[in-house]
């Protein structure tokens, strides 16, 4: 099965025509391993979908618990999202070491949720849709890197062995519905393990399989 090339409009429009699978709101989660392009992708498929809000992982994390936020996210994001109220979470300062400030997430039609762990086991009931960025880890791992540079290097040689062990664990690319990949001109994208989510409404030619296959 190969990419093809998909506009991010059209994605976008698949998203919305999603159903809600969180209270009123289509929640879309995007996983991938460290330095893969999440955050770069997840701010262009939001502007595609007209301002979509985007929840990142990096603010529920912390050093301490690098992937223990689920339940952070639970009860400050999933449960007023689920209810069709605003949420209010606190986000952590990756250099002063602790929470410093709070954010709000309205429950929009669609919010895309972004970071390694997206796709865990825990939250995957209540994603309307999971993409994957895919990038094979060793050179997503190099190209963040290379990105934060030598004052970042302590950071990356834990983190590297810590999210080898949680998606050996807690694997996300096997639900993925999507696969998406950075080309030099926007992204191509495919099928994914779990096949795509039915859409509500008539299917048009620009939402069957040649465009995502």
């Amino acid at each position: 099965m190969s990419y093809h090339h998909v506009p991010l409009a059209d994605c976008a429009d698949r998203i919305r025509r999603l159903p809600p699978s969180c209270g009123p709101v289509r929640l879309v989660g995007i996983d991938g391993h460290a330095g893969s392009g999440k955050s770069t992708f997840a701010v262009r498929l939001a502007e595609a979908l007209g301002g979509a809000p985007v929840l990142r992982i990096d603010d529920l994390a912390s050093h301490d618990a690098l992937f223990g936020w689920t339940e952070r996210l639970r009860t400050q994001v999933l449960a007023p999202l689920s209810r069709g109220e605003t949420a209010r979470y606190e986000t952590y300062d990756w250099n002063a070491r602790r929470y410093t400030a709070a954010r709000e997430l309205p429950p929009a039609d669609v919010v895309l949720i972004e970071g390694v762990g997206a796709g865990r086991s825990e939250l995957r009931p209540e994603l309307a849709m999971l993409l994957w960025l895919d990038m094979p880890g060793e050179a997503a791992w190099a190209r963040g890197r290379a990105r934060d540079g030598e004052a970042q290097r302590e950071f990356w040689d834990g983190w590297i062995p810590a999210e080898r062990e949680h998606f050996k664990e807690n694997p996300s690319l096997p639900f993925a519905h999507l696969l998406v990949r950075e080309c030099p001109e926007g992204y191509e994208m495919r099928e994914g393990p779990r096949g795509i989510p039915t859409l509500k409404g008539p299917i048009t030619h620009s939402d069957g399989p040649p465009a995502v296959r």
